[in-house]
This record gives C-alpha cells, sequence and structure tokens, in this order.
C-alpha cells in the first residue's frame, strides 16, 4: 500500500464494502493517486466483517493515528455507512472529514437483509436501529455524494440519499461492476 502514500492533494480513505479488502477498490486507488491524492486503507479491518460501529471506530483511530485532515472517504457499499458513521458520530467533534463519495452504500437498508443467511448481512435491515438512525442523522448528508447504478442486486431500493450533495445515476447494472466502471472513475475523481 505504501506506493500509494505519497501526493499532495486531499488525503482518501477507502472503505470497501462487507466480505472485501481495499483491493477492491484498487481502480479508485490508482486513479485518485495518478492524480496527487495519498491513499489511506485500513488494514485492520481485513474482510470488513465488523459491526458498523466497531468499523467506525476503527476507522476514526486510524485518522487520528496518522493526524489526517480534511479527508475525502470513498467508500463502496457497507463502507458507505461506515463512512457516515463516522461522520456523525465519531468525527463529530474532531472535525478530520471534509465529505465523503459513495458508491452503491445502502443507506436505507436493504430488503434482501432480512432473508440473509448471514449475521453481518442482516445489519443492512432498513429496520435495524443503526440504519435508522444514520438516516435520521442529516447533518453530514450535504457532504456526501451517493453514486449508484441502475440496478443493484443486492440494493433493490436504491442507493438514493435524501439529502445527499449530490445523488448520480449511473446506466450501470450491479453492484460491484461500478468500481472499475470508467465513467465511475471519473465520476469520483471530479469530486475529490
Amino acid at each position: 500500500m505504501s506506493r500509494y502514500s505519497s501526493g499532495d492533494g486531499a488525503p482518501v480513505l477507502l472503505i470497501p464494502g462487507i466480505y472485501e479488502t481495499w483491493q477492491f477498490l484498487r481502480p479508485i486507488a490508482q486513479r485518485l493517486h495518478a492524480a496527487g491524492h495519498p491513499i489511506h486503507v485500513l488494514p485492520a479491518l481485513g474482510y470488513n466483517t465488523r459491526p458498523i460501529v466497531a468499523a467506525a471506530g476503527l476507522g476514526q483511530d486510524y485518522l487520528r493515528e496518522h493526524d489526517l485532515r480534511g479527508v475525502v472517504i470513498v467508500a463502496h457499499s457497507k463502507g458507505g455507512l461506515i463512512g457516515k458513521h463516522m461522520m456523525v458520530v465519531d468525527d463529530r467533534d474532531e472535525q478530520r472529514i471534509e465529505r465523503m463519495i459513495a458508491v452503491s452504500t445502502p443507506f436505507n437498508g436493504s430488503p434482501l437483509a432480512r432473508i440473509a443467511p448471514a449475521r453481518g448481512l442482516r445489519e443492512f435491515s432498513p429496520h435495524r436501529p443503526l440504519i435508522r438512525r444514520l438516516l435520521e442523522e442529516r447533518e453530514a448528508d450535504a457532504r456526501i455524494t451517493s453514486i449508484y447504478g441502475m440496478r443493484d442486486q443486492y440494493i433493490p431500493g436504491g442507493s438514493r440519499l435524501v439529502g445527499a450533495h449530490e445523488n448520480i445515476a449511473v446506466s450501470v447494472v450491479g453492484h460491484f461492476a461500478l468500481l472499475s466502471h470508467p465513467r465511475v472513475l471519473d465520476l469520483i475523481a471530479a469530486r475529490v
């Protein structure tokens, strides 16, 4: 990861989705690093199986430990929920996070979570207290750009976030296809 750590632009923290490492976000890392942004990841996050609250605490500890400020979070799926939790709870007093670009994030939860076989996936149920709380916490929404495809097999209700700085629907189908799609990479690069 050290090959992406240099740069004079705004520091970027990549947060992957559940069962993903930061490697899923490598095309984004390469693009943003080439534009001069130092890229940071959370190695301790592993495959991102921790609960959202615990992962957000880990992320905030990383920002504090490396004294990062003016941070732009770029997140996929669950990573966007972790990022929003950081913005509205963990970073509330420190103000280290400037904004977030979330790709395919279930801000409103996913109705499929109620039938998910794994506990970690059930965390995304629209009825879970944490999902509802994050929806009610609106002060950070104006600093969030949500990018999502026309159809997402895991988030049938979509990733539109009421009150977001921008909601951008792209002509891509699927949950993961956006992570390396040239149009999405352009949108992210223009907003970091």
